[in-house]
């Protein structure tokens, strides 16, 4: 509907569709109408005036030549009749041509108003066709937008009702199921998902439902992970939740928290995910995946449409975490290597110190062997050689202590001392 305001009453006023094209239409043809009278009496008034300046500037021109004539006739008169008689005869010829010239410029203006005419006709027919096209596009227009709206609007009708339809089946069916079925039936939904993307992801995962109940409670589903050398990758314990919307006493999220909580540490998981339709109302869960963390270590709580994705996010961050696991067991292998070569020290000293304390024990034995009798000298002589033989051998070993051979088979102290 279209509102309309009347110039003299100032009055509003709506009209439909039809009724607005069609007042459209009339001020459009009284507009043209005018236009085209208009331009007639432009023409015909321009066709007035041309004659009229004609007109004029003929007679100025005539009365000019009139005039002249007449004093030549005066200046000639009292010379000769002859002469006189020829002027007559000249003016009356020149009359004649300026009677002609009057007739073809009556002529030229007849065919030029003609000419004008027939153009402003020619303007006119072509406007009045130019509007006949135009209502006819704008009919067609109007008639295959209505037809397209209408195609549109009978979709849409069949697009609700089939929702409609829908809505109701699935509402009959969760009325007709169990609270257990419909659980059920979210588990089969997060198995049937997690199963589609096994083979391509999750080749070294284990999913399977957890049964082991011998602590009075158990969850709905363990995830597990290890690498090629059977290290744990990451582990997780799933509960899935949901509630038909016809029951009478709603559960929330938060009343499986704690549970879930026990579960995961009894089966010695590292994470907990709730995967839950409850409180479909709350802003909070639907957001995404929500970290709680700050209620139970390790925690999250997502919608089933993000079930894939937090086994991902978690999986990917563990796999990450790893390349650190094995830089922390190269550090604690570095500190065996260093005690290592802390013990080969100590081995050193004590070999040397025993060797020391044995060739002092000779040279005491031999200088006590002097004071004695020459029967003793030859012992005496062996003790001394044996002294010499040990203090030689532990030059020998001190000599050959070198950087190189403390540091065989030794890469950390070799990279230590290399950088010293």
């Amino acid at each position: 509907m279209n509102e309309i305001i009347c110039p003299n009453c100032k009055k509003a006023f709506k009209v439909d569709e039809a009724g607005f094209a069609d007042i459209v239409k009339q001020v459009r043809d009284h507009q043209f109408q005018e236009e085209l009278e208009n331009r007639l009496n432009l023409a015909e008034k321009e066709k007035e005036n041309a004659v009229k300046l004609a007109e004029a500037n003929l007679r100025n021109s005539l009365q000019d030549i009139l005039s002249k004539k007449d004093q030549e006739l005066l200046e000639v008169k009292a010379k000769n009749e002859q002469q006189l008689t020829e002027k007559l005869t000249n003016k009356e010829t020149e009359i004649a041509q300026i009677k002609a010239k009057l007739d073809n410029a009556e002529l030229e203006k007849k065919i030029s108003v003609t000419e004008a005419v027939q153009k402003i006709e020619k303007e006119r027919d072509a406007l009045a066709n130019d509007v006949k096209t135009k209502e006819l596009e704008k009919q067609n227009l109007e008639s295959s937008l209505k037809q397209q709206f209408s195609t549109e609007l009978q979709a849409v009708k069949d697009i609700v009702k089939y929702k409609d339809e829908e809505i109701a089946r699935v509402k009959d069916m969760k009325a007709k199921l169990s609270t257990k079925m419909i659980g059920e039936s979210l588990e089969q939904h997060c198995e049937l998902e997690f199963n589609k993307l096994r083979p391509i992801a999750f080749q070294k995962a284990y999913f399977e439902k957890d049964n082991d109940a011998r602590s009075g409670s158990k969850g709905d589903y363990i995830y597990r992970e290890n690498d090629e050398h059977g290290n744990e990758i990451i582990s997780i314990m799933f509960e899935m939740k949901n509630e038909s919307d016809t029951t009478a006493t709603k559960k929330r999220n938060e009343d499986f928290l704690k549970e879930l909580d026990k579960d995961r540490t009894e089966k010695k998981c590292e994470y907990a995910i709730l995967v839950s339709l409850l409180e479909s109302d709350n802003e909070l869960y639907n957001t995404g995946i929500i970290d709680i963390s700050h209620r139970h270590p390790k925690m999250f709580v997502v919608r089933p449409q993000f079930f894939i994705q937090i086994i991902t996010l978690l999986r990917n961050a563990a796999l990450n975490s790893m390349q650190y696991k094995a830089e922390l067991a190269l550090v604690k292998s570095q500190d065996v290597d260093i005690t290592n070569f802390e013990e080969k020290m100590n081995k050193f000293k004590e070999g040397f110190a025993r060797n020391y304390d044995l060739a002092s024990r000779k040279l005491n034995d031999a200088i006590e062997g002097i004071d004695k009798t020459i029967k003793e000298l030859e012992k005496t002589k062996a003790a001394l050689l044996s002294s010499e033989n040990n203090l030689r051998l532990a030059n020998e070993k001190t000599d050959d202590l070198t950087i190189k051979k403390l540091t065989y088979n030794n890469p950390t102290m070799k990279a230590k001392f290399d950088e010293l």
